[in-house]
């Protein structure tokens, strides 16, 4: 996080910390999983597993925000948050945004470091666990291409996107994003201990729902023609059939 925000200061553009995020998980991962089978601690099908799903999911999400920010300026949301920063915004920037990300990254990813030392096999929680993420990594890549290509058109600009998966849930990134990090906390849970680490899941999932997530959008989103009708009928987080319009409506 320290060399990201010195590209940051460098750029100016403090945003490039959302590029960072997936790549410090991914950092994580393979650190522990490196560490790990040096040291011959835990199961190694699943530390190995643990590591490249987290990779894999960093590693998109790195790319797909890297290329959707790429020729931009700063992020409005960053403008808006370090306009009114006390002293040097920067520094401020590096407190609140790049150490506090830095550490909710070593939070979230407890159930993986914790997993290392775990030395049971892989079992059915582990099976369901990667079958979350796979459900978890459709909503996130799909949802993102459909966004992307919906704004790629020219005819659509000031609409709001309504197709797709965001016909079922206004937010199929953050609910894939949640389903990713439950599915790796029960692919590392292959002990009683690991269970210590269920705050993690439970963080992300508040982040991406009352943080930094799903609530900020909604606020930005909210004076946009069209919004609350599509809110009106549409899931906020879980995917679910949009909401028939009331009769006489």
């Amino acid at each position: 996080m320290l060399a990201t925000f010195a590209v940051g200061v460098r750029l100016g553009r403090h945003s490039v910390v959302d590029v960072a995020w997936g790549l410090a998980f991914a950092a994580v991962a393979v650190t522990t999983a490196a560490f790990a089978t040096a040291t011959g601690f835990g199961d190694p099908a699943r530390n190995w597993l643990l590591c490249v799903l987290t990779a894999v999911w960093g590693l998109r999400l790195a790319t797909h925000i890297g290329l959707r920010g790429r020729g931009k300026g700063e992020d409005p949301r960053y403008e808006r948050f370090l306009a009114d920063a006390p002293g040097d915004p920067n520094l401020y920037a590096l407190r609140v945004v790049y150490l506090l990300q830095g550490a909710l990254v070593l939070l979230v990813s407890l159930p993986i470091q914790v997993a290392a030392f775990t030395a049971g096999p892989l079992g059915w929680a582990a099976f369901l666990g990667a079958s979350l993420w796979l459900v978890g990594m459709v909503f996130e890549s799909v949802g993102d291409a459909q966004l992307a290509r919906f704004k790629a058109d020219p005819a659509n600009r000031g609409k709001i996107m309504d197709r797709g998966l965001w016909a079922w849930t206004r937010h199929p990134n953050y609910f894939g994003d949640a389903c990713v990090w439950w599915g790796l906390f029960l692919v590392a849970a292959g002990s009683w201990w690991v269970l210590l680490t269920l705050p993690a899941p439970l963080v992300m999932t508040y982040l991406l729902t009352r943080g930094s997530g799903q609530r900020l959008l909604d606020e930005h989103m909210s004076g946009r023609p069209g919004w609350a009708e599509y809110a009106a009928r549409t899931s906020a987080f879980l995917p679910l059939p949009p909401k028939r319009p009331a009769r006489g409506t």
